[in-house]
């Protein structure tokens, strides 16, 4: 295999990325042209498409590598099959690629939750696996938001001081169900 060659298309790869994700923090998916991803980044036509089928392809790839990092960061828990409902690692890992989730969001993968996984086991504890979709649907919206606010708003509250108020919302609902 040719290293050198290998290395310029990891190069390209990732200036075509970057030039994308810039163009979205200001435009549209739409808006964005593979002459535009090709002139910013100085590269040829012919090398963005001996990458990417089309610009969509290309979202679809920045989108996998944000949710393999996360699951990555969860990577001992889903092997080792437990929830420690530990979101501070998720919130550090926003902080420190807010363009990253903000440009996963603006694009919409979000709807497909991927990024976000539910507890199924806690949830039939919590609720004794009574309408767990319904559980799982607020849940992942409810986070989803969060997340989504605090990145509008600049993370401007600690990753720690996020991760107090999701567990406050679970101490709510225990106080709540434990009232019932």
């Amino acid at each position: 295999m040719n290293t050198k060659n290998n290395k310029r298309k990891r190069e390209s790869r990732q200036k075509i990325e970057q030039v994308l994700i810039e163009f979205l923090q200001t435009r549209e998916l739409s808006q964005i042209s593979v002459s535009d991803i090709c002139k910013k980044a100085n590269l040829n036509r012919s090398t963005f498409y001996a990458n990417y089928v089309d610009i969509y392809e290309l979202a679809d790839t920045i989108s996998e590598k944000l949710e393999a990092q996360v699951a990555e960061l969860y990577k001992d828990e889903m092997t080792q099959g437990f929830n420690s409902n530990n979101y501070l690692v998720l919130f550090q890992h926003i902080a420190q690629n807010q363009i990253f989730y903000r440009t996963y969001f603006k694009l919409g993968y979000d709807e497909k939750y991927k990024i976000l996984t539910y507890d199924d086991k806690l949830a039939q504890k919590h609720f004794g696996d009574c309408h767990i979709e319904y559980h799982m649907e607020f849940f992942k919206s409810g986070l989803t938001r969060i997340i989504k606010l605090w990145l509008q708003n600049g993370c401007r509250e600690t990753p720690e001081e996020m991760f107090e108020i999701i567990k406050s919302e679970y101490r709510g609902r225990e106080e709540f169900w434990a009232a019932k």
